[in-house]
């Protein structure tokens, strides 16, 4: 297509989200866990950063130069405002693939960083990537990708291209992209409610339905409304990557590498006798009914030695970034709900409270002997990791260099909520990456700068800003309405944050 978007919705703006499994530091722990020698990331590149929250936190909150591009100028703009404002050293681009992959003036890269695209790009701006990464992703790089995954969108794929043609061809001229998603959204809901066989045939569709119709509508209108949408089997990209001398390393989701959570006895008895790789990962889609994978693939891996990867690991120092009194001893997989052994993760729990980093190594000597193998601790921190319990942390150095950017960027954040909502991140100099912050946290951060020392004060400044946003609070399933209410029930919510949630973002060095 000659359009300057290429069939990609161009209309409304993305949402402004933050995506952890694009930081860099994260592939570390799990590269190692599977034996295989992590890049040391100089140089990294994101194609198609939508509003750049993502790639202006990890250019803010590392020693890392951050590329990238996006097509649509509206969301290039507001991350170029976040590049600038930060000075984090970010060069970002308001270029198609084609264009941007073709440039000559860009360095090589250690990682590059791909999500969600792939599903939602025509043949040839796929193509312009693959050759980009042949070219440009560095030997021993690591690639993310992540895709809509055919086994998971079996049943609801016919219902998006439903969809997607009600708004092409039924829509009043001139109608905006937000009201054609309303519009064919109605539309599918309208003939659910004739019981159609096909909704008998498939019931899982009636839940995805109403899933959607609680989603904002500018992520539906850029998942669901592209004119090039296509799930992807793991065998059906694995030759592509492999064609530019890819090997797959392993999923970026943390709880695939916890098998009870996802996979029945029988379950993993059956993957067992699957000799092919391949097969075996396309197979494990199926059974879990996966509809989005998150994989790293490594250009040219280099395998450790059982001792390389030992000393590699016990090196990795690790934070708690939860309140350690409010973390559940439950965990969710595809499975559903387990239950941890408080008298396993009790003890590590306990070493990771005193707020302050801990290599993996100094966990092993302090835990009791029976909970200090290397295996059963990694398989415990991974847990953890998918509970968003820890983190990995950086070198004392990066996070002293990246502390100045960070703190220009989260200042930054923290002013613009006073006049919105949706910006539900922050950067860590701690982490190299983003914590999320929930938009009343962050006015009471905001006040705190502003110099209010107590939480009464925060509570105060936090009601000016929700007034004139047109919020209140609620309690216990009410609405509060009176200035008196708000204000109580702002200092209740003030004084838990002063003590559960202050300390963890002071330790991340989110603010001082």
């Amino acid at each position: 297509m000659s359009a300057w978007h290429a069939g990609y919705t161009a209309e409304t703006a993305y949402t402004y989200g933050y995506y952890t499994e694009l930081n860099p530091l994260r592939i570390q722990l799990l590269l190692l866990s599977w034996g295989i020698q992590p890049p040391k990331v100089s140089t990294a590149c994101e194609l198609g950063f939508g509003q750049g929250v993502t790639v202006n936190i990890h250019a803010a909150a590392s020693c890392t130069r951050w590329y990238g591009t996006d097509f649509n100028p509206a969301q290039t703009a507001f991350a170029q405002e976040l590049a600038d404002v930060s000075g984090n050293g970010a060069v970002l681009s308001e270029q198609s693939f084609q264009d941007f992959c073709a440039r000559t003036d860009l360095p090589d890269f250690d990682f590059i960083a791909l999500h969600g695209i792939w599903s939602w790009i025509s043949p040839d701006n796929q193509a312009h990537i693959s050759d980009f990464l042949a070219r440009k992703l560095k030997p021993g790089g690591v690639l993310y990708i992540s895709y809509n995954t055919q086994a998971g969108w079996a049943a609801m794929a016919p219902i998006r291209d439903l969809m997607e043609q009600h708004s092409r061809v039924l829509s009043a001229p001139g109608q905006d992209s937000l009201t054609r998603v309303g519009s064919a959204l109605s539309f599918v809901n309208r003939m659910m409610e004739t019981k159609p066989r096909y909704l008998l045939a498939n019931p899982s569709i009636a839940l995805r339905l109403q899933q959607l119709g609680e989603q904002d509508p500018n992520y539906l209108s850029h998942e669901y409304f592209n004119h090039y949408w296509q799930p992807v089997s793991f065998s059906a990209i694995k030759p592509v990557l492999a064609g530019v001398k890819l090997e797959f390393a392993g999923s970026a989701a943390y709880p695939d590498h916890v098998a009870p959570l996802n996979f029945s006895p029988e379950h993993l008895a059956f993957l067992a006798q699957i000799p092919d790789a391949t097969f075996r990962e396309n197979t494990a889609d199926f059974l879990l009914n996966r509809q989005f994978r998150q994989d790293y693939w490594v250009k040219g891996s280099r395998k450790l030695t059982a001792h390389e990867q030992a000393a590699a690991l016990r090196a990795i120092r690790i934070l708690l970034v939860a309140p350690v009194g409010q973390i559940s001893m439950k965990v969710t997989g595809a499975l559903g709900e387990a239950d941890l052994d408080p008298a396993v993760y009790g003890p590590l729990l306990e070493l990771l409270g005193d707020g302050k980093p801990h290599t993996i190594a100094e966990l092993q000597q302090r835990l009791p002997a029976g909970l200090a193998d290397l295996g059963s601790l990694l398989q415990m921190l991974l847990v953890l990791a998918h509970k968003a319990c820890i983190s990995p942390v950086q070198d004392d150095a990066a996070i002293a260099l990246a502390r100045p950017a960070t703190a220009r960027l989260n200042r930054h954040l923290l002013e613009k909520a006073l006049g919105r909502t949706d910006l539900a991140a922050l950067a860590s100099p701690v982490t190299g990456g983003g914590v999320g912050v929930l938009h009343l946290q962050q006015l009471f951060l905001l006040a705190r700068l502003e110099g209010h020392q107590e939480a009464d004060a925060w509570a105060a400044f936090a009601w000016q800003a929700l007034r004139a946003l047109q919020q209140t609070m609620v309690r216990n399933g009410t609405v509060l309405t009176t200035d008196e209410d708000n204000l109580a029930e702002l200092a209740v919510q003030a004084e838990s944050f002063r003590v559960t949630v202050l300390p963890i973002l002071l330790a991340l060095g989110v603010t001082d």
